[in-house]
């Protein structure tokens, strides 16, 4: 499993794709954030917290993880090299979790420097240092679990298909659904229990709490739950082609 998650950085940061792709994701964000005026600008605001940045980042997610796992599978598939992973004395899902715990590394990397935003939220404040960090970290470790959770979607898609565009534009539409689609749907239902029922199957009310710096296990089992089922359906997916 640690030569796969190995493997799985080296080849992220050995081709343009993983470098281009963690630009993107900074240069988006900062964009957004402090260049672009508009809602989610952190001067246009009118206070100083990264509330802005935590509603912004779980969209550029959308694109950067996708991007990031669409070759996970797919690429082996195409290139014959999958049935010879298979065929090694690891099991299946020892190489599905070398493979997530890869994305997951980059997409943590990727998250390092905006670290930085914390700094510049505190010396924009009234008072400097006056914020509160644990709803900062908080919002941090629910970024880190929806990661999680795209990350075992993308990953997923990518082994349905052996076309790159095809996983990535799965993955895409998995996402989006998972974070946005059940709130659309209770949308729907005039009853205040039945509405809140089909939020909480959706990863954004999950997301939403822990960026308010409400740490809920109920959350952190739904995120885990969740990367967990499509997982363990990446497993039963490749089990087909061993």
């Amino acid at each position: 499993m640690l030569s796969i998650f190995k493997r799985e950085i080296t080849s992220f940061f050995t081709s343009a794709t993983g470098p281009l792709a963690l630009l993107l994701f900074l240069l988006v964000n900062g964009l957004v954030l402090w260049v672009f005026q508009g809602p989610f600008n952190v001067f246009d605001y009118g206070f100083a917290d990264l509330s802005a940045f935590f509603m912004v980042a779980p969209f550029v997610f959308l694109i950067l993880i996708p991007a990031l796992t669409m070759k996970s599978f797919s690429e082996e598939r195409k290139l014959g090299t999958l049935e010879l992973l298979l065929m090694k004395p690891l099991p299946v899902w020892k190489l599905v979790l070398g493979k997530l715990l890869g994305v997951i590394m980059l997409g943590i990397i990727a998250l390092i420097p905006t670290l930085v935003y914390v700094w510049c939220i505190t010396a924009l404040g009234t008072e400097t240092g006056n914020f509160d960090l644990g709803l900062v970290l908080g919002a941090y470790f629910g970024m880190i679990l929806l990661l999680l959770a795209y990350t075992s979607i993308g990953v997923f898609s990518s082994s349905l298909t052996d076309n790159q565009i095809v996983a990535f534009l799965l993955s895409v539409i998995l996402c989006l659904f998972i974070y946005l689609g059940f709130e659309a749907v209770s949308g729907l239902f005039a009853d205040g229990i039945v509405t809140l029922f089909i939020e909480d199957m959706g990863a954004r009310a999950h997301y939403k709490r822990m960026g308010r710096g409400v740490l809920d296990t109920r959350d952190v089992v739904y995120f885990l739950s969740l990367s967990c089922f499509f997982g363990y359906l990446t497993v039963l997916q490749l089990n087909q082609r061993a």
